[in-house]
């Protein structure tokens, strides 16, 4: 692994800039862009950057797989059956090895609708408990959401829980690899999973990171959880690599760039707009000029002022 960090250099390099705006790399298949291999072993699948469309088959987040001598974890199910199984048509062309787990990162839709492809091969797949609550309370309604803009691509995806869950961390060995997959506390959404490969210091990161495309806040993110969990939790592992959940791989100082330092300059502003008496109406305009060479930028970033705003003005 010594020329682990050229070979993720050189890979970086030859990717195509932040692709919101390009609607698909990869025309042949379901996939929005070809894997490739970012360390020995390690694969992703880098998904647009852009909301999810037909155009890009809902592959807009990273779909990663891990070759190990006895068999291949994958990390995502993906957005659907069909984009599931385009992502094992790669897998196959790499190794004869099958797979033998899938992660999921998430609850949402991109992370587990195509669980169904798996299941049916006899597939385990793992998810972090608050992840399975959140797919079999609100499955069906993210289904139909993917339905409504895939289409006929959504065919044959039906909603599959994972048949594994966990709470704080599940250790896996495979292969000689060890994956220790983690929850290392509330960040972006239920049930925000890692999957940490310490003998290669791989941090495969899920949505607990981003860079590239701005991250999303929703009602139910906990802005300031999301700070001490990178803190206390993400940081002091140290990963040399890391795959975020959107965009390119990367390293611990530019996620830690356009996440951490992100979520501590919007709620500063924030902050001091309540401090100085304003309103929600006023921060939605608070200043993210800094932040605008993000994709995604003008879908997200008053709506992630309105809501850090509501969940401070309580605090």
């Amino acid at each position: 692994m010594k020329n682990a960090l050229a070979i993720l250099v050189s890979v970086v390099a030859s990717m195509s800039a932040a692709s919101e705006d390009i609607a698909d790399q990869y025309p042949q298949s379901e996939l929005y862009s070809k894997p490739v291999e970012v360390i020995p072993h390690v694969f992703s699948a880098i998904g647009a950057t852009a909301p999810p469309t037909y155009e890009n088959s809902g592959h807009n987040n990273n779909l990663s797989f891990v070759v190990t001598d006895e068999g291949v974890v994958v990390v995502n199910g993906g957005a659907s059956a069909r984009l599931a199984a385009a992502l094992h048509e790669e897998i196959k062309a790499v190794t004869d090895q099958p797979v033998k787990l899938v992660v999921n990162e998430n609850g949402q839709g991109h992370a587990m609708l195509g669980n169904s492809y798996w299941a049916d091969l006899g597939v385990d797949i793992i998810a972090h408990e608050e992840a399975t609550e959140e797919v079999e309370h609100n499955g069906d309604f993210i289904l139909q959401g993917m339905q409504r803009y895939n289409r006929d691509k959504a065919e044959g995806t039906r909603v599959v829980p994972a048949n594994i869950s966990f709470s704080d961390s599940y250790t896996y060995e495979l292969g000689g690899v060890t994956f220790e997959i983690l929850h290392l506390g509330p960040a972006h959404g239920p049930g925000d999973t890692q999957v940490w490969i310490p003998q290669w210091s791989m941090m495969i990161a899920g949505d607990i990171a981003f860079h590239e495309r701005m991250l999303p806040i929703f009602e139910d993110t906990c802005t300031s959880c999301w700070i001490e969990t990178w803190e206390e939790a993400f940081v002091p592992l140290q990963p040399t690599y890391v795959i975020p959940g959107h965009g390119h791989p990367t390293n611990l100082a530019q996620v830690h760039r356009y996440t951490y330092e992100y979520l501590v300059d919007l709620r500063e502003k924030v902050g001091a707009h309540l401090d100085d008496g304003g309103d929600l109406a006023g921060a939605y305009y608070v200043d993210q000029e800094r932040w605008k060479v993000l994709d995604t930028f003008e879908e997200l970033a008053t709506k992630n002022a309105g809501r850090v705003y509501a969940e401070m003005e309580f605090e």
